[in-house]
């Protein structure tokens, strides 16, 4: 689930911001100040946390401003060859046939699979947008500050990739259980029409599966996976070498 903090984050941004009606009488401080409250007033009943998790996938495009703010903060993302993401969405909108998803604004962009998948590859849209905004942060200049997980490895060795990430924040190993997740939001995926979209199953593991996708359509996205090449960015990236290493 993605968190508001980063909407409320952009609104009062573009309040702040030239063009607006008090853009002109509210300087740089009071703008990180304003901003920084947002941080400190949503998460002021976890003032005796040291690390705190903030979901939402629009900081990979605001870590100039974030690393601004909070100068120690770090951005972990899960990436996955986009093709089976692209197979999971569709699955999803197939296994609820007699609802009109969100997801799409209208009957052309919910057509046929083609036009979905274009749609959601779209750059202001869900898996454009996570895209386009993890590429920015992959290339950028803080992106020694950016983890990268990739989602086949994880879900074949949660521990060992785990304690990778825990070294990456520098913070001592807390023993999951791997077996036994809860997690649904059925009120949040009813109100959007995709029934299932947030719910995790029990036990973390790989499940091979043959893709629903067009082979053309597979392929296209397949080429998306730009942290497979790590020759043009510093970022760190826990991804396969081979079947039994990590990078």
């Amino acid at each position: 689930m993605s968190s508001p903090v980063g909407t409320l984050f952009n609104s009062v941004l573009e309040q702040c911001s030239a063009g607006s009606e008090f853009g002109a009488v509210i300087d740089t401080d009071m703008r990180r100040r304003l901003l920084r409250g947002l941080f400190e007033s949503y998460y002021a009943d976890k003032t005796e946390q040291s690390v705190v998790f903030d979901t939402n996938r629009q900081w990979s495009a605001r870590l100039p401003a974030l690393m601004d703010l909070f100068p120690r903060s770090k951005v972990i993302a899960c990436v996955r060859n986009v093709a089976w993401v692209m197979d999971s969405l569709e699955r999803l909108y197939r296994a609820n046939p007699f609802e009109n998803t969100k997801l799409f604004n209208d009957q052309v962009e919910r057509n046929t699979v083609y036009s979905r998948c274009e749609t959601l590859a779209q750059r202001n849209r869900l898996v454009g947008y996570a895209w386009t905004a993890l590429k920015e942060a992959y290339y950028g200049e803080h992106a020694n500050s950016l983890l990268l997980i990739d989602y086949d490895l994880l879900s074949q060795a949660p521990e060992r990739v785990l304690r990778l990430v825990y070294d990456f924040i520098g913070e001592p190993w807390f023993e999951h259980d791997f077996d036994h997740l809860v997690y649904d939001a059925p009120e949040f995926d009813q109100a959007l029409g995709v029934a299932g979209l947030h719910k995790v199953k029990p036990k973390v593991a790989l499940e091979p599966r043959r893709t629903i996708l067009p082979p053309d359509l597979f392929e296209k996205y397949a080429e998306l996976s730009f942290w497979n090449d790590g020759s043009a960015s510093v970022a760190n990236v826990i991804r396969m070498k081979n079947p039994t290493a990590v990078s």
